[in-house]
């Protein structure tokens, strides 16, 4: 059997060596479908299907807090909540880990301030994930043992004093590990050099290579933390409401999810029993399998896209398909003879599917070239922050996968032109006289296999439509402020021990940026808009004192005096801050039109008071005294929550740690200014994530726009396919009816209606493929709703404009032999019959 798969593949090589410009056409155009198919399928292979880089990953799944009352979802938990669910969900679970992270700074090797991020983690954490410990040894129980609760008695003066605060126990990252101390393991058992302010944590392991944490971006986890500590956590039920830790379960290998959740809803009945903030909020822990949460944000574009390159295979293959019919006509005289002279079936058919194969294979090996290109271009303009991205590669999967679609491909477009060229009518075909009389066979199915690809291009032309329109949208929201001439920052470090202490420091930052030359203005905020790091609180009117599911919940933001008008926020209502409201004791707030509007509906919100919750255990009242436009805190393509304001000095100063300066030009011309002053007034602060304002805008729309460019670039490709498939039916079509197009003219017949005919023959089949494919992106891009803003999956001007745009190309397709065809001379077109 191999020997006759080989000669029939030689067989395929030496025909197609004849047909250059047909073998070209068609191993290009196979090329470009198994090409984008396998760079799609390559992302969504690293993203969507490969394991977490965890031990046994598919038994992990994530504990989300979600506040059903409150419309809050993927909640941190508190310590309590973390460690009931540790002691009592043994029948699901072997162990729960908790994880918290920041950034801050650590002194460099030369002194200075430098980025570090940290994660505080249970000290079971890289037990459970399967973290390998490169130098020294993991974290151990006793690491995380509770500080010992001292009750002293104020009216014993000679009570014993409370003992020592046990040690921070820490291990670094393998990179943070050579960047900074140079792979020098010396630093095990020593204290991490932090530059004062508190104890410092004892280095006792280095990680391996590699280890990250996976989460959404809109979960603020790093990444990849360089230092990580061991927590300390106390079973301190009265802080249930101080929430820190992103827990992971790692299910037991009998346990189904359907069960574990059972199992954790009992235990998160209990919290709500005994705690009536749970119970008013609807607390409800949610399980999602951790493979599945880590990409929740992207899944839908990669699904949307892993489509679109399917369609594009599909409308590669029709290409071909057509290609080979019309190749199939033109030797049916050939297959006739060699049929006539006793050649089986089954031979003819094996040697027109070793053609197709000989063509998907040269397709593949050149789609693969091309996938690789794309990868590296696709690493390239990936937005930053995009889950797993970074493991994107040509895995053995990944070729496996191009091999394959390759052989689906051959399948494709040479199954059924093997089968009816396999099939001829000896008698008819050998009768037939002409150049052109083979031509006549298949054409409805030429025609039927033209209308599929007109079909499914404009589905992808659809789809890439209705991202541009999103594109647009984005482009038109107002984000709330002015990102024109803002330049933002971060400073973090210590502000000062005391409250008097970091007041004064704000007010030396604030007043040396302000004597800058060309600086309008200056303020600070935690968080900044489209930032990242977002916190709700909750909030209600006085009806939520007797009745606690009336709070709902608000973002906060805490901001200095100056905020709205160095961001240019508008004022809708009321008065902003003053330098008089910056201090601890006023409990004045500013909230946003969507709060006042929800809260008081059409009356003035200026000088009502609600209930809301910073810094105090329960709820306590603040006045409004000012309503502002809604800012994009957290996306663009959602307005987010209501929004509560509050002073840094509400909150004893120094919380505001993200700078704004408004300049009177270009706000990168004067970075170099700003940290020149930054370094004299506090040197002992990191600069970090200085920009525009405008970068975090652009940075809000690089998800839409990659989108955006990915599917566009498969429309295009789709158009062109569908435009020269179309072409290559009606120069067909051309050839076939040559005679009947000369005997027309010499009958006087005008070139305009030689055109009409072609013409019309064109914009049938396309208006056929276009009506079905009206149907079918109807149905289909309701998969994209995750991805539109502004714009529904129906929209009627986006799929107006598509059958325009489409048509114009049709019509370019229909020209060209249409315009062939009115040129012929009659007596050549006979002659040549």
């Amino acid at each position: 059997m191999s020997r006759t798969l080989s000669r029939d593949l030689l067989y395929g090589v030496r025909t197609l060596r004849h047909s250059p410009l047909f073998t070209l056409t068609a191993v290009t155009t196979i090329a470009l479908g198994i090409g984008a198919s396998t760079a799609i399928f390559s992302v969504a292979n690293a993203v969507l299907l490969r394991p977490l880089p965890y031990r046994d990953s598919g038994r992990l799944v994530l504990a989300c807090n979600d506040m059903i009352r409150r419309n809050v979802k993927d909640f941190p938990l508190s310590n309590a909540d973390f460690l009931d669910l540790r002691r009592n969900a043994t029948d699901a679970f072997e162990d729960f880990a908790a994880v918290n992270t920041g950034r801050g700074s650590l002194p460099g090797p030369d002194g200075t301030p430098e980025r570090v991020r940290f994660a505080a983690v249970s000290p079971n954490f890289f037990r459970m994930m399967g973290g390998a410990i490169a130098f020294g040894r993991d974290f151990q129980d006793a690491d995380g043992m509770p500080e010992p609760v001292v009750q002293q008695d104020p009216d014993n003066l000679a009570a014993p004093p409370p003992p020592p605060q046990l040690p921070t126990y820490s291990i670094l990252s393998f990179e943070y590990f050579q960047r900074r101390f140079g792979g020098n393991t010396s630093i095990l058992g020593r204290p991490l050099p932090v530059g004062g302010g508190g104890p410092a944590p004892i280095v006792v392991g280095v990680l391996a290579p590699g280890f990250e944490l996976l989460f959404p971006t809109e979960a603020a986890m790093e990444r990849s933390p360089d230092v990580w500590a061991s927590a300390r956590i106390p079973y301190d039920t009265h802080n249930r409401n101080n929430v820190q830790w992103r827990v992971i379960g790692r299910m037991r290998p009998d346990t189904t999810v359907e069960h574990a959740q059972a199992v954790v809803e009992d235990v998160t009945r209990h919290i709500r029993r005994i705690n009536p903030i749970a119970n008013t909020a609807g607390q409800f822990i949610r399980l999602d399998p951790m493979q599945r949460h880590v990409v929740t944000e992207v899944r839908p574009a990669i699904l949307a896209l892993m489509g679109a390159v399917v369609f594009l295979l599909l409308i590669a293959c029709a290409n071909v398909a057509n290609l080979m019919l019309v190749r199939a006509s033109l030797r049916e005289r050939d297959l006739a003879v060699r049929t006539a002279l006793g050649a089986g079936q089954w031979a003819l058919v094996r040697q027109m599917l070793a053609e197709a194969l000989v063509v998907a294979g040269l397709g593949t090996l050149f789609g693969l070239v091309l996938a690789w290109f794309s990868v590296q271009q696709l690493l390239a303009f990936a937005p930053p922050g995009l889950p797993r991205f970074t493991g994107i590669s040509m895995d053995p999967v990944v070729l496996a996968f191009s091999v394959c679609a390759g052989l689906a491909s051959a399948l494709l477009f040479g199954a059924v032109p093997a089968l009816r060229a396999a099939r001829p009518d000896v008698m008819t075909v050998l009768r037939a006289s002409g150049r052109t009389a083979n031509l006549s066979g298949g054409a409805v199915l030429r025609s039927g296999v033209v209308v599929l690809e007109v079909a499914l291009c404009f589905v992808l032309l659809v789809g890439s439509g209705l991202m541009f329109r999103t594109f647009l949208a984005l482009q038109q929201v107002n984000p709330g402020f002015d990102p024109q001439n803002l330049l933002v920052f971060q400073l973090v470090g210590p502000a000062g021990q005391t409250p008097d202490a970091r007041a004064a420091f704000m007010r030396s930052i604030h007043d040396r940026l302000a004597a800058i030359p060309g600086v309008r203005s200056v303020a600070a905020s935690v968080p900044f808009p489209l930032a990242g790091g977002l916190s709700p609180i909750r909030w209600g009117k006085s009806e939520a004192l007797t009745d606690p599911t009336k709070f709902q919940a608000a973002d906060l933001q805490i901001v200095t005096p100056g905020y709205f008008e160095t961001l240019r926020t508008p004022l809708l209502e009321g008065r902003t801050f003053r330098d008089a409201d910056d201090t601890p004791d006023r409990n004045l707030l500013i909230v946003d039109q969507a709060l006042a509007r929800k809260a008081f509906g059409k009356e003035s919100a200026i000088g009502k008071q609600i209930l809301f919750r910073v810094r105090t255990q329960e709820a306590q009242w603040g006045e409004i005294i000012g309503v502002v436009a809604h800012q994009h805190a957290a996306a663009l393509a959602t307005p987010g929550r209501e929004q509560i304001y509050v002073t840094d000095g509400y909150l004893f100063h120094g919380a505001a740690n993200w700078w704004a300066v408004r300049t009177a030009g270009n706000p990168a011309a004067y970075a170099t200014l700003v940290r020149s002053e930054l370094r004299q007034a506090a040197p002992q602060q990191l600069i970090a994530e200085m920009e525009p304002a405008e970068a975090l805008v652009e940075k809000a729309r690089a998800g839409t726009r990659f989108s955006l460019l990915l599917i566009g670039i498969l429309a295009c490709i789709a158009v062109s396919l569908a435009g020269v498939g179309l072409y290559g039916v009606l120069a067909t079509v051309v050839r076939q009816r040559t005679a009947e197009i000369g005997v027309r003219m010499a009958l006087g017949a005008a070139p305009a209606s030689i055109l009409r005919l072609v013409v019309g023959h064109g914009l049938r089949l396309s208006l056929a493929g276009i009506g079905a494919g009206i149907l079918a992106a109807a149905s289909l891009t309701r998969m994209m709703t995750a991805m539109l803003v502004g714009v529904r999956p129906t929209d009627p001007l986006t799929y107006g404009a598509m059958v325009v745009l489409f048509l114009a190309v049709v019509l370019l397709a229909c020209w060209l032999p249409a315009a062939r065809a009115a040129a012929l001379a009659p007596a050549s077109a006979l002659r040549d019959e």
